[in-house]
């Protein structure tokens, strides 16, 4: 069979999948097609380069959430819970890539249906980018304690001082599917909450400028004399001059 880039990653794969990427050498994989190492870089100039078009071969396989009548919260748990289904079938990729600060480019399909997710919640397109990058850093976080072992262990982990006459809590039961289902209810809580927040008034707690309150409130000096309040002088200059000042906002 000749060589192909595919052909090549393919195999890539397999080996990585069975011994890890820093077990990966482009004579193993020589081995593995039957034929001269060589003849490899014709279509990889390196290793480093394999492993990314290994890692790009992966992420095409990443099935893209097409329910756009759902709600959102429904699309980003589905969209959570199938890419930690691809890094679990292939642990040692994953665990590798979650370490490259490049590993997520704009045109990834998971980034692609994350910035959909939260445009169609609702947030701002300004901070569509910063708010999926918070996204994919709680998720990869818990992704790469579960592939390394350290959530487990950290669940099992007893109180420094246990309650006097009872034995340390035991979380055998509380499994790493829970706690990544309780992790996407934080992550969910904590949008719906912020997005009600802006839309009430502001980050802030002030009024945003289209919100309604920012909308009905005119400076004084901008009102005609018939809506000023009781008791302002219509003549007053020091008045005029001070209108379009909340002294109490300041």
């Amino acid at each position: 069979m000749p060589l192909t880039e595919a052909g090549i990653c393919a195999s890539a794969l397999r080996l990585i999948d069975a011994d890890g990427v820093e077990a990966l050498t482009m004579r193993k994989l020589a081995a593995a097609l039957d034929a001269n190492p060589m003849s490899l870089y014709h279509h990889v100039p390196n290793k480093e380069a394999l492993v990314r078009g290994v890692a790009r071969m992966v992420g095409a396989r990443f099935r893209t959430v097409t329910l756009e009548d759902a709600p959102w919260q429904e699309r980003m748990r589905l969209l959570a819970t199938d890419f930690r289904t691809l890094a679990h079938r292939h642990p040692n990729l994953m665990a590798y890539s979650f370490s490259q600060p490049d590993f997520i480019q704009p045109e990834d399909p998971f980034w692609v249906a994350l910035t959909a997710v939260l445009d169609a919640a609702g947030v701002p397109q300004s901070d569509i980018p910063q708010l999926a990058a918070l996204v994919c850093a709680v998720v990869i976080g818990v992704m790469i304690a579960e592939l390394n072992g350290a959530l487990h262990r950290w669940s099992n982990l007893q109180p420094a001082a246990p309650t006097s006459g009872e034995d340390g809590p035991t979380n055998e039961g509380f499994g790493e599917d829970l706690m990544f289902r309780l992790v996407l209810d934080t992550i969910i809580s904590g949008m719906e909450s912020r997005l009600t927040a802006d839309r009430a008034g502001g980050r802030d707690g002030r009024p945003t400028q289209n919100s309604p309150r920012a909308a009905g409130r005119v400076p004084r000096q901008l009102r005609p004399p018939t809506a000023r309040r009781e008791g302002e002088s219509p003549g007053n200059p020091v008045s005029d001059m001070t209108a379009g000042f909340d002294l109490t906002e300041q």
